[in-house]
């Protein structure tokens, strides 16, 4: 846990983050865009690993840092996201593919520089392992160069699809006793909330061969995103992280000119939110 204290120009917050492997490493706060709304996200990249910010909020709650009180007892906590998701927007939209032409090889420098969010570049040795799952690599001169391939994609897709819906089963009866089309449809919506409706989910349900209508995902979804306790309703907004080097602890200091990351929920947290509803049945 990463406590900031007072006498700062940014208010104090609490970060529950992984601990790093080497005690005098630091983690990064990158902003991102989410991939799904494009918005900016804070994430956190720490020993290889790429973390979503998440924030949680209470009615009421405060927190005690030491001799200090933070009067928000709001919480930043990190949880893993696969690499592939926020990297595949950036990904399609370099290939600048035009009706049946697949679009253009580039190498990772010119693909993950996107204006205004210089956190993509950070992550160049992580894009380049992790990208080659779902793209097309062509090695000239000892230089790499990607294109983003539809039925990769797809494929790995699909594959997490199938792995939630393993995990079923173990949520509870209501869940065990759904059909394999209900539990298609439960693991694509959760996988919707890091994929744009299109071309992806569109795709992706063509591609399961299970009758799974886009329309009944994209309405159903809405309701299983709700959850009381992250009070988005009466809460004030979350505080800002800043796109600098995240302490791992109480030493860290924020940086002077903070960016906000909006908040956003993952794949874990949903899992956790079903596991909450299964227990009670």
């Amino acid at each position: 846990m990463a406590s900031w204290h007072d006498g700062l120009a940014a208010p104090p917050r609490v970060l529950i983050s992984p601990r790093p492997s080497d005690a005098s490493a630091r983690g990064n706060v990158l902003s991102l865009r989410h991939p799904r709304s494009g918005d900016e996200t804070g994430y956190l990249f720490i020993d290889g690993q790429l973390q979503e910010i998440n924030w949680f909020k209470e009615r009421y709650g405060s927190w005690f840092l030491g001799d200090y009180v933070c009067e928000d007892g709001g919480l930043y906590y990190c949880t893993p996201v696969d690499p592939i998701f926020i990297f595949l927007p950036t990904f399609e939209a370099a290939r600048m593919s035009n009706g049946k032409d697949p679009g253009k090889f580039r190498q990772l420098d010119e693909i993950l520089y996107v204006e205004g969010y210089p956190g993509y570049q950070q992550l160049m040795n992580v894009a380049g392992h992790h990208m080659e799952l779902v793209c097309e690599v062509k090695e000239v001169a000892n230089m790499k160069f990607f294109r983003l391939d539809d039925s990769k994609v797809l494929s790995w897709l699909c594959c997490k699809v199938h792995n939630l819906k393993e995990v079923f089963p173990k949520l509870g009866k209501n869940y065990a006793a759904q059909v394999e089309k209900e539990q298609l449809k439960e693991a694509v919506q959760m996988i919707r909330e890091y994929l744009k409706d299109e071309p992806w989910l569109s795709l992706l349900c063509k591609k399961l061969h299970c009758r799974l209508d886009t329309n009944e995902i994209i309405n159903d979804v809405t309701t299983k995103t709700n959850e009381a306790s992250f009070y988005a309703d009466s809460a004030p907004a979350p505080a800002p992280l800043s796109e600098s080097k995240a302490a791992n602890s109480s030493k860290g200091r924020p940086a002077k000119k903070p960016k906000v990351e909006v908040g956003s929920k993952n794949i874990k947290d949903m899992f956790r939110r079903v596991t909450r509803s299964g227990s009670g049945s």
